[in-house]
């Protein structure tokens, strides 16, 4: 046996020390499939229901950290950023898109062109606590698994399922932050994978073609769904103990590491969160502040990624010769195809998504979340303001960089920031 520290979240007999330091020294050892007889020192055997050495009991969460990070969190983290980026990165990014080709072939007036995207982000609303509950009834690699099967029968059925719950509980405290952050390292590779597939595909094969090809990832995805194993902490809740250990243990042997020895036992939460708690005077000003931040990124992210094609689109609308004509309202079926110059500064732009997650990466544990958003949404509302001016094709592109980067920074810091909170 050898001896390790990690911070205990549950409730055990402590010394005075353990309770002044916040760590428990805990036995652990290698994973074994069952437990062997011990022999004690004078020869005779312990039964092995009886062989373990220890009284102490440990949690998921304790389990997780004193396992730690390894070969299961890099596999998880592929699958995971696989879904995040096929899921919604590209699926947002198609609504960019389309939003152009589907007004000219279709024939469609402006407000049914506003309304195919505004019915995904309904769908969104609507569904996000259905498929929360669900995963809290049946379990997160179920709804998981299903979700992608649902996604792919129609352009509309695009619900932003949260895989991250699923990768979070399996990832001790010290990583969580990098990893969630780093995740969004897919997310940016998913945007910028679909305009390059648009370039390549909707000259020639046009656009449903480009739908049929941006499922396949998450067809990917659905297969590699196998591999993934229920949340142990869904288990243990769940009353489900023995399975949820078997994951725990699977997870040691892939990392390496050893089991913490004990009785695993469930969390103790003396009585389930109800929405009610939200607004209690001790959460109310957090709860409302939060939500504020989340409207507020997610209408400017979005509202951005949106807008990008119509910049492009109205060319250089502070021309002289623009000016001397009279401003007229445009007919709501006028439209027009996007360019190939129009998907190159769409590429730019969209490229911008990688240095967002570098800046975050590196500054948010250096000056905090709360500093790291409020760096992100002011450099963000400085340059959307700067887009009312009389600017040229290049300087609009740049500035366009710049507030997607930092606007996608500060939706990554509000990840980070809201389940620590």
């Amino acid at each position: 046996l050898r001896v390790v520290k990690f911070r205990r979240t549950g409730e055990s007999s402590r010394s005075d020390e353990d309770v002044v330091s916040g760590e428990h020294e805990v036995q652990i050892e290698g994973v074994r499939t069952e437990l062997e007889p011990v022999e004690l020192e004078d020869g005779a055997a312990v039964p092995k229901e009886f062989a373990n050495p220890t009284d102490d009991t440990f949690m998921v969460e304790d389990a997780v950290e004193a396992i730690g990070f390894g070969k299961f969190q890099w596999k998880l983290s592929v699958i995971t950023g696989l879904a995040w980026a096929s899921n919604y990165a590209m699926e947002m990014m198609i609504l960019s898109i389309l939003a152009p080709q589907l007004h000219c072939e279709w024939r469609l007036p402006s407000w049914q062109v506003a309304l195919l995207t505004s019915v995904v982000f309904v769908g969104m609303m609507s569904s996000s606590t259905l498929w929360g509950n669900i995963s809290d009834q049946y379990g997160r690699k179920t709804v998981t698994w299903h979700f992608p099967h649902c996604a792919n029968m129609t352009f509309f059925s695009m619900f932003p399922l949260r895989r991250v719950t699923l990768y979070a509980e399996f990832l001790p405290m010290k990583a969580r932050a990098k990893c969630i952050l780093l995740i969004e390292v897919f997310w940016a590779i998913g945007t910028v994978f679909e305009v390059l597939l648009a370039v390549l595909v909707m000259p020639t094969l046009g656009w449903r073609w480009l739908l049929i090809l941006s499922a396949l990832p998450l067809l990917l995805f659905a297969v590699l769904c196998f591999w993934l194993p229920e949340s142990a902490r869904y288990d243990v809740l769940s009353g489900n103990q023995e399975k949820a250990l078997a994951t725990l243990k699977r997870i040691a042997t892939e990392n390496g590491a050893p089991m913490p020895l004990g009785k695993l036992i469930i969390s103790r939460q003396e009585d389930r969160g109800k929405m009610r708690d939200l607004f209690t005077p001790h959460f109310r000003w957090t709860t409302l502040l939060l939500w504020f931040i989340w409207f507020s990124n997610a209408f400017s992210y979005y509202g951005l990624v949106l807008l990008t094609t119509e910049f492009f689109q109205a060319g250089d609308v502070c021309s002289i010769s623009s000016r001397r004509k009279e401003v007229k309202a445009k007919c709501s079926l006028t439209c027009e195809y996007l360019t190939e110059e129009d998907y190159t500064d769409l590429l730019w732009t969209t490229l911008s998504e990688f240095p967002g997650v570098l800046v975050t990466l590196w500054i948010i544990d250096r000056i905090g979340r709360k500093k790291t958003m409020a760096l992100s949404f002011l450099v963000f509302s400085f340059c959307s303001l700067l887009l009312f001016l009389c600017v040229g094709r290049n300087v609009l592109t740049a500035l366009l960089f710049i507030a997607r980067a930092f606007i996608s920074g500060g939706f990554q810091a509000a990840y980070v920031y809201t389940p620590e909170v």
